[in-house]
């Protein structure tokens, strides 16, 4: 299975935005670990929206 080249772009510049990692060591993640710091990062924004 092949995996959307607009999906990856949007994970790898979230989690590059939010955490200033490189792209390349966002890149060397696997699919698996990258959504686990996609929602990680969803959860943190989460909070900080709450006032949390």
């Amino acid at each position: 299975m092949t995996y959307a080249l607009p999906r990856l772009r949007e994970e790898v510049a979230y989690i590059a935005y939010h955490f200033h990692w490189q792209r390349e060591d966002i890149l060397d993640l696997t699919h698996a670990e990258r959504r686990q710091w996609v929602g990680e990062i969803a959860r943190i924004n989460a909070r900080m929206n709450e006032g949390g």
